[in-house]
C-alpha cells in the first residue's frame, strides 16, 4: 500500500470514528428533556473545557509559545462556529423538529463542504465527485421523503422555527468545517489533539458567559434525577462528541484534502439516524436502509476518485 493510500484509509477510519462520537449530539436533547438548548450547550462545553485544562495542563509550558495572537483569535472564531453557535442552533432544531428533520439538513454539510473544497488549488475536479454527489443526494432524499412523510403532532410553527434553526446549525458549521481544515493545513507544529484542546479551552470559556443567561432564573421545575441525568449527558457527550469526536476529525482533516473530508460528515448522519433507532426501539424503514447503503456507496465514490487522482492533487 502507498503512503498515500495508507493516509487515505486512516483518514477514513478517523473520519468515521468522528462520526459515531457526534451522532450523539443528536440524541442528548432527547435524553434531558425539557432542559433549554442554551442549558445543554453550556454545560457541555463547561465539562468540555474543564477536561481540556485537565489533558493539556501537563504541556501547557511547552504548547503556550507555538500559540501566537492570531491563532488565539482563530480558535475564538471556531469555538463559536463549530460549538457554541452551532450546538444551540441544533439543539433547538432537535427540540422543535426532531432527530429524523434535523440529521435531514445537517446532511447538506457533505455537499456544501465539498463543493467548497472542489474550488482549492490542487482540488480533485468536480466533475470527478459527481457520482458522490449524486449518490449522497440520493441518500438525503431518501431520509428527508420518509421525514416528511411521517406523521407528527408538533404544530407547523414549531416544526418551521426547528427547520430554520436547522439551516442556521448547517451555514455555521459548515464555515467551520472549511477554515478549521485551513488552519490545521498550515499550524504544523501543533499536533491535531493539541488544536482540540486548546478549542476546548476557548470554547470553555466562552460556555461561563453562556451559562450566565442560560442558568441565571432559579429552576424548580427540575427534580434532583433530572439534574444528574442533564450533568451525566452533558458531561457524556462533552467527552465522546467534544473531546474524542473533535481530537478525530482533526486527524481526519489533516490525513484527508476538503473534497473528501467533506464526505466524512455523512457518517454523523448515518450515526445519528442509528441512534435515533435505538432510542425508537425500532428497525430502519425501507428508505432509510436504502439511505444508508447509498451514504457507504458515497464515501467509497469519493475515495475511489482520490485515489484516481495524478500526485499533483494529493493532499
Amino acid at each position: 500500500m502507498s503512503p498515500h493510500n495508507h493516509d487515505t484509509g486512516l483518514g477514513v477510519a478517523f473520519g468515521v470514528a468522528a462520526g459515531a462520537a457526534w451522532g450523539l449530539v443528536f440524541i442528548a436533547p432527547q435524553l434531558v428533556g425539557n432542559f433549554s438548548p442554551m442549558q445543554l450547550a453550556a454545560a457541555r462545553y463547561l465539562a468540555y473545557g474543564l477536561f481540556a485544562i485537565i489533558l493539556v495542563a501537563p504541556r501547557w509550558r511547552a504548547l503556550a509559545p507555538r500559540i501566537s495572537g492570531t491563532e488565539w483569535w482563530a480558535l475564538l472564531r471556531l469555538s463559536l462556529l463549530g460549538n457554541i453557535v452551532y450546538y444551540v442552533l441544533l439543539a433547538s432544531a432537535v427540540q422543535r423538529g426532531g432527530v429524523a428533520m434535523t440529521s435531514l439538513v445537517i446532511g447538506f454539510l457533505p455537499m456544501a463542504v465539498t463543493l467548497i473544497g472542489s474550488r482549492g488549488h490542487g482540488a480533485v475536479p468536480l466533475r470527478r465527485l459527481l457520482p458522490t454527489l449524486v449518490l449522497g443526494l440520493a441518500a438525503i432524499v431518501c431520509v428527508s421523503w420518509q421525514a416528511l412523510g411521517a406523521p407528527s403532532a408538533l404544530p407547523m410553527g414549531t416544526r418551521v422555527t426547528g427547520f430554520v434553526c436547522a439551516l442556521g446549525a448547517l451555514a455555521s458549521w459548515t464555515a467551520y468545517a472549511v477554515v478549521n481544515s485551513r488552519w490545521l493545513a498550515r499550524l504544523h507544529h501543533v499536533s491535531a489533539h493539541d488544536w482540540s484542546l486548546l478549542t476546548g479551552l476557548v470554547t470553555g470559556a466562552l460556555a461561563l458567559l453562556l451559562a450566565v443567561p442560560a442558568f441565571a432564573v432559579p429552576d424548580s421545575d427540575h427534580a434532583s434525577s433530572q439534574w444528574l441525568r442533564f450533568a451525566g449527558v452533558s458531561a457524556g457527550v462533552a467527552v465522546f462528541a467534544s473531546i474524542l469526536g473533535n481530537a478525530c476529525w482533526n486527524r481526519a482533516s489533516r490525513l484527508l484534502p476538503l473534497t473528501m473530508i467533506g464526505q466524512m460528515i455523512l457518517f454523523e448522519t448515518l450515526f445519528a439516524l442509528l441512534y435515533g433507532f435505538l432510542w425508537e426501539a425500532r428497525w430502519p424503514t425501507v428508505l432509510e436502509a436504502v439511505a444508508v447503503v447509498l451514504v457507504g456507496a458515497s464515501v467509497l465514490s469519493c475515495i475511489s476518485a482520490h485515489r484516481r487522482a495524478p500526485a499533483a492533487t494529493a493532499h
